[in-house]
């Protein structure tokens, strides 16, 4: 995470992620890779950076190029690389202290300019991994505001920040994978799966929430041709084969769930509602109910991202995120991350810092900044 935020990203058909400052250097391949061989054919270290640094030259101004390295337009056999990281990995050359540490930096921007290398939950080339800094591996996210671009209008009170599907299904899914989201509220998920050319299918209890959630998704440009629908249903009872027979597959590979925090915000008069649980053991049940009706239609191997904060109530800190965590490691789930998101304004305490902070004081307690999105992994 660069700067503690997480910045919109644009993504390109053979799957790179690049960010708002991405300076782009258009590569011939076919001459790039001759000049990189020709450079790996010295065995003196000092004749070998002298060709670093004119490759670097005619990087840094296309003005220097006589050997056609760079092209203008994206045509033929050619390769768009981030500027900055490409001179970054010559001045690496440029730095090593010995001609074998130089031909192993020589091997690697060879690799990643001839190779891509994924793994099997994304479409992150491993080769270039450097030019991916829109992707946070960090456990703490400190987001000052709420991406509102496109179809993101902020309208539903308790849907979850757009920046958090963005990571999850950039990180843990591929285009044209199957996201389910089984408190899909808004729409924030769907919307973000049309962005990301990843299939989804929501499930919401609230048929008005429905309603404006699919005008919401549907106002949002579709050029991946994502297939996707939101369902009005009951996530603890909803026939999830049913539901994804219609579309020719058996799993998904990424479940998304942002739950009511119990009955901090009352979404609805369904007794289905886990917002309408009297106690919190009640609530906790309904929520493993959830867990179990979906997780056999999650695939082996891959992801489930749950967001939940805890709640504080008659003076006591209730930890409901780690109750809910339990609630899915007590089914077999592995463990893998907890981040802490830090919010900064909430709707509820909007112009009310002063008041809350006099709270905080008065009740010995301290003011709610943060939820979790915990990850778990399918055995």
């Amino acid at each position: 995470m660069k700067n503690n935020d997480i910045k919109k990203s644009t993504l390109f058909e053979d799957t790179e992620v690049l960010h708002s400052n991405y300076i782009p250097v258009i590569i011939n391949k076919e001459k790039f890779i001759q000049i990189v061989d020709d450079i790996n054919n010295n065995n003196d270290l000092n004749p070998l950076k002298l060709k670093i640094v004119n490759l670097k030259n005619i990087i840094s101004n296309h003005k220097n190029d006589r050997e056609g390295i760079i092209n203008i337009d994206s045509n033929g056999d050619t390769i768009s690389l981030r500027k900055d990281i490409l001179i970054s990995d010559l001045n690496q050359i440029l730095e090593s202290r010995s001609i074998n540490r130089a031909k192993y930096y020589l091997k690697r921007l060879k690799d990643g300019v001839q190779k891509i290398k994924t793994n099997s939950v994304n479409d992150i080339n491993l080769l270039r991994w450097k030019e991916y800094d829109e992707i946070t591996t960090d456990s703490l996210w400190v987001l000052d505001r709420r991406d509102t671009s496109g179809a993101h209008l902020g309208w539903y009170w308790g849907n979850f920040i757009p920046q958090i599907p963005h990571q999850m299904l950039l990180r843990y899914t591929k285009k044209g994978d199957w996201v389910l989201d089984a408190f899909v509220g808004s729409g924030t998920t769907l919307i973000e799966c049309l962005r990301l050319g990843r299939n989804g299918i929501g499930v919401e209890l609230n048929p008005d929430v429905v309603k404006k959630a699919k005008e919401l998704v549907k106002s949002e440009p579709n050029r991946f041709n994502v297939k996707y629908n939101i369902i009005k249903a009951d996530s603890r009872t909803v026939k999830v084969d049913s539901i994804i027979d219609k579309y020719g597959i058996k799993q998904f590979q990424l479940l998304i769930m942002h739950p009511p925090y119990h009955d901090i915000i009352k979404f609805s008069t369904d007794k289905g509602d886990l917002s309408r649980a009297d106690t919190i053991g009640e609530f906790i049940r309904m929520f493993g109910d959830v867990v179990d009706n979906y997780s056999p239609f999650l695939e082996k191997g891959r992801y489930f991202a749950l967001v939940i904060g805890d709640k504080y109530s008659k003076g006591e800190w209730i930890p409901l995120g780690f109750y809910c965590m339990n609630e899915v490691l007590l089914r077999g789930y592995l463990l893998k991350s907890i981040i802490v998101k830090n919010f900064d304004v909430t709707r509820g305490k909007r112009n009310q810092k002063e008041l809350w902070r006099y709270r905080a004081l008065v009740g010995g307690f301290y003011i709610f900044k943060h939820e979790y999105v915990m990850l778990f992994k399918k055995k």
